[in-house]
């Protein structure tokens, strides 16, 4: 049975594309849209980033594309996509396919990406530094808007388009950009400039500093902060009765994802749950993205869609 809306709060589950079959990644797609979550996301990853990274993981957009003909409501993307890994224009191109797919729910998630080790790999450019692939970045991000708008947008400097028509163009009206990071110089400006929601994570005193430094940005390109939502990445979650059954589960997680022995970062009660992310709602972070590895906890999900979720609503009243 799907959860009610709680008013103002929106939840999401990051499905991990690594170390599963797609069986099981179908399967947690239709729970996660049948409990009445609002979004669904996976990786855009051609390694696994935790435990072995030479391990199975499936590609992000065909991914997408899989998800969008077993479910109905939630919304679709990359948390986030890499944007090395494709031309900009074919993304944009790529995600207007997934609206029509999906009959409008898709989100253009990008970011600049982070793995070396894939790039090298697959012989993907990595750029020779982090301001590089940002300044990248940004020139993609303008040729995606662009096309996504209708306004046939060319490159600049590292991309070669040149008025490039997006034909047909997506379902929505606009299509959301959502840009995940929280580099200060870089990231926060294109996330000013382009973004319609913005994902971090981070220690509440971590995330409150860098809204402050979007909302400078934002002033300085002329943008009312307001008109990006923010959304919030707090890390892996395993919901259960009692803390010590949660942290129980989360040997299977390790199993699962072989040679992974981090520590999830939510583990515990609803209540618990909610506590911890209670905090972040007052800085306007109502938009919840939660981390869930393989195997997928069927638990975990409704606990989160029917125990968690309404305290986050009440919390917001």
């Amino acid at each position: 049975m799907a959860a009610l809306d709680g008013p103002g709060v929106k939840l999401g589950i990051l499905a991990w594309p690594q170390y599963t079959d797609w069986p099981s990644l179908r399967t947690v797609g239709t729970t996660v849209d049948e409990l009445g979550f609002d979004s669904l996301w996976t990786w855009d990853h051609l390694y696994p980033i935790f435990g072995d990274p030479h391990g199975p993981i499936f590609e992000g957009y065909m991914t997408l594309a899989g998800w969008s003909s077993v479910t109905r409501r939630v919304t679709l993307g990359l948390l986030v996509g890499a944007n090395p890994f494709r031309n900009p224009a074919l993304v944009a191109k790529m995600v207007t396919t997934l609206d029509h797919l999906s009959g409008g729910r898709a989100v253009l998630g990008i970011g600049g990406a982070w793995f070396e080790l894939e790039h090298r790999e697959f012989g993907i450019d990595f750029g020779k530094s982090v301001g590089e692939r940002l300044d990248w970045l940004d020139e993609a991000v303008a040729i995606i808007r662009g096309m996504l708008d209708g306004t046939r947008p060319s490159g600049r400097r590292r991309y070669a388009a040149r008025q490039v028509v997006n034909e047909p163009p997506p379902l929505q009206k606009h299509l959301p950009i959502l840009i995940g990071g929280g580099g200060e110089r870089k990231t926060l400006r294109t996330v000013a400039r382009f973004a319609d929601i913005w994902n971090v994570g981070g220690t509440v005193e971590e995330v409150r500093h860098k809204d402050a430094v979007l909302r400078r940005w934002c002033e300085d390109v002329g943008r009312n902060s307001d008109e990006i939502e923010r959304s919030l990445l707090p890390g892996v979650v395993v919901v259960r009765g009692s803390e010590a059954e949660a942290r129980e589960y989360v040997q299977q997680i390790h199993r699962t994802n072989r040679g992974w022995d981090g520590e999830p970062e939510l583990v515990g009660t609803p209540d618990q749950i909610a506590a911890c992310l209670a905090p972040y709602l007052p800085l306007g972070f109502h938009n919840v993205l939660f981390d869930f590895p393989p195997p997928f906890d069927q638990e975990t999900l409704q606990r989160l869609a029917v125990e968690v979720r309404p305290q986050l609503a009440s919390a917001l009243v």
